[in-house]
């Protein structure tokens, strides 16, 4: 017995003076870091996964709120701003969520959203940490940039096949609808509609102004006056001017326009002839165009009263929607307030190639005055973007036409240009316009 407790005794003391079990104990101690850095890793992964999904809810939180920000009280905002937000967080393992709203005016209207909450650890609570804090922010701003819009549509006699004048008045409405939602108050968003065929339409009611030059048109509309019992005297007289229909064509020297530019600016008309509108009675007048406006009724009566019918001259239709933009002529473009900042928009949808205009009926020489790439790109699409007015250009090619370099050219970037080749496809078309056009900006 005395023997085995020594030998225990022995074995005890040489256990203790072993210093090789310290590799053991030294891993045991080196696993706690290296687990809690792995959970940290998983844990925090996960959180982000919940602060990506969250943030993204805030935005759109922002953006939806916007929309009636202004009407609501604070207690209203904050409902409605928690259930926007539950109706698009699905993330069960959040807990604790939080969100509050706040609306303000000053710089300009803008609604922020903020959003708290936690997520539990799984690894790291090895270390003690339990919970994970998320959160995030977003504000949407507007009511400082205010919105004109111009409408350059084709109406010419090739619209009325494949469907392409029924797509178009659906489209444009549609837009129309995009644009009135956008505004927070009459003002905001300023559309015009500019109808083109080989001639635009400035409407009957003008046809004393100053600003039309008659010379073409009383040489072209006249009748035959006859006087006296005997030898009857007869002479060729000028209708009268209210007889006119309302359409006037291309500004310029009537004999030749290589010099003049008067069809390609918006320059208000002087005394001398070229610079004014010459009156036309064109058989295929378009319906009466209409200057800047929220009279979101009056811009779909107009709409739904288009008829396709006439050639194609695309620069007229283009230099009267900038002419909308500045006011001149039949035209008034109201002020700009100075409290406010303004992005300036034409829209140019056409469904085939440029034809004819008050000179010509080469296709080659009427894309000149609207783009000419031989004299460095200048023309009508020059003279616009110079002025900082974006051109959106939409080629309908149903026809197969091929590609229209000349709208192509003309458009502010190749982004904001667009070819198709089904009418089908021009609701999608202006729905993506009126989108980049009205969508608030997410500052953060």
């Amino acid at each position: 017995m005395k023997s085995l407790w020594g030998k225990f005794n022995q074995s005890a003391r040489a256990f203790a003076d072993d210093r090789r079990g310290n590799i053991a104990v030294t891993f045991a101690l080196a696993t706690l870091p290296v687990i809690g850095m792995a959970g940290a890793a998983v844990d925090y992964s996960h959180a982000n996964s919940i602060k990506a999904a969250m943030q993204s809810a805030l935005d759109s939180t922002a953006l939806m709120l916007s929309r009636d920000a202004s009407d609501l009280s604070n207690t209203d905002l904050q409902t409605k701003a928690k259930n926007y937000f539950t109706a698009l967080f699905t993330r069960p393992e959040a807990k604790n969520i939080t969100i509050s709203a706040t609306y303000t005016e000053t710089g300009g209207s803008q609604v922020v959203v903020n959003g708290a909450a936690t997520v539990d650890t799984n690894l790291l609570g090895i270390l003690g940490y339990r919970q994970i804090a998320v959160n995030g922010t977003a504000t949407a701003k507007w009511g400082t940039e205010r919105l004109r819009v111009a409408l350059a549509l084709d109406n010419t006699g090739s619209m009325a096949s494949d469907g392409k004048m029924t797509a178009l008045k659906s489209a444009t409405k549609s837009l129309l609808n995009q644009l009135k939602a956008a505004a927070s108050t009459n003002g905001d968003v300023y559309v015009s509609i500019i109808p083109f065929a080989n001639d635009v339409n400035v409407g009957t009611s003008n046809y004393n102004a100053s600003w039309i030059d008659w010379a073409d048109w009383d040489a072209d509309n006249t009748t035959t006056s006859c006087t006296g019992r005997r030898g009857r005297t007869c002479r060729t007289v000028p209708l009268s001017h209210s007889t006119w229909n309302g359409c006037v064509t291309d500004r310029g020297n009537s004999n030749t326009y290589v010099g003049s530019n008067w069809d390609q600016v918006v320059t208000l008309p002087t005394s001398s002839p070229n610079s004014k509108w010459p009156a036309d009675e064109d058989d295929y007048c378009p319906v009466q165009m209409r200057g800047l406006s929220y009279d979101w009724t009056a811009m779909n009566n107009l709409v739904d009263s288009m008829q396709p019918a006439g050639s194609t001259n695309q620069p007229i239709g283009l230099v009267w929607a900038w002419q909308s933009l500045v006011g001149g002529g039949p035209l008034t473009a109201p002020a700009k307030d100075s409290n406010y900042t303004y992005k300036e928009y034409i829209i140019l949808m056409s469904d085939g190639l440029n034809t004819e205009n008050r000179w010509t009926t080469t296709q080659s020489s009427v894309d000149k005055r609207m783009y000419d790439s031989t004299a460095g790109g200048t023309g009508t699409c020059a003279n616009i973007k110079a002025s900082g007015v974006t051109i959106f250009a939409i080629q309908v090619d149903t026809g197969g036409d091929g590609l229209s370099t000349i709208m192509q050219n003309c458009a502010s970037s190749s982004d904001k240009f667009y070819r198709i080749t089904s009418a089908g496809d021009l609701g999608t078309v202006f729905n993506a316009i009126g989108t980049n056009l009205t969508k608030l900006r997410v500052a953060r």
